[in-house]
């Protein structure tokens, strides 16, 4: 009988335990009550009601990919690497003429390299003509740190464009590690960047027009 009471102690002690660490855990309401079945003097977690799932009515905005008639966009284009960038120059206006942009639509500024390209960037865009600028050019990686300087002086001014005007200015400089990598990318086996810059172009100018026109962002800072 002795022996039988020790049993019974240790085997509630035991379950007193394992119902703690069942809890520390975050062990299940149902995992609770089975312990509480097992022994009365185990309290049940209470049961969680049912999460019920709230669906959110909202309105969206998505920019189209097609270009409305009046739209108009600028493009400034590096003539360094000009074996690069008159291919993606290229590209660029064959997907604006096909989403429908008017040749006419298109003006066409050339600098001398691709850190030249924020300043008549942001000088278009903050002109009033355009719905968007893009802006096109290739660095190409050297055995000097002059790669990194261009590239991040470019990337910083073009986003200072686009965000001292309020009109999307598109950063279409390709960065590679050799001409090869940059020649792939302008029509070669990789495709034509420029054609992606030409279509976030239009996506970008459709929703900024949509979204100003309802009264939902700032109109451009001309």
């Amino acid at each position: 009988a002795e022996v039988d009471r020790l049993f019974d102690a240790t085997a509630s002690v035991k379950t007193h335990l394992m119902a703690m660490m069942l809890r520390s855990q975050g062990a299940t309401a149902a995992s609770s009550r089975v312990m509480a079945q097992r022994n009365p003097s185990i309290r049940a977690a209470p049961s969680r009601p049912a999460r019920q799932q709230v669906r959110i009515q909202a309105k969206q905005y998505v920019g189209a990919v097609t270009a409305s008639p009046d739209m108009k966009f600028g493009v400034v284009v590096a003539r360094f690497n000009s074996l690069v960038t008159k291919e993606l120059l290229e590209g660029c206006h064959e997907t604006f003429q096909r989403h429908g942009v008017p040749a006419d639509n298109v003006d066409v500024a050339w600098v001398p390299g691709s850190f030249e390209l924020p300043v008549i960037a942001k000088n278009m865009a903050k002109s009033g003509k355009y719905h968007a600028v893009v802006c096109i050019g290739a660095v190409i990686r050297g055995a000097t740190t002059h790669y990194d300087a261009v590239v991040g002086a470019a990337t910083s001014g073009c986003l200072s464009a686009s965000t001292d005007s309020g009109v999307p200015v598109v950063f279409g400089v390709l960065t590679t590690d050799d001409l090869e990598q940059a020649l792939d990318r302008s029509g070669g086996k990789v495709g034509n960047k420029g054609s992606e810059f030409a279509a976030t172009a239009i996506e970008m100018a459709s929703l900024m027009k949509q979204l100003v026109t309802d009264g939902k962002a700032a109109a451009p800072k001309f």
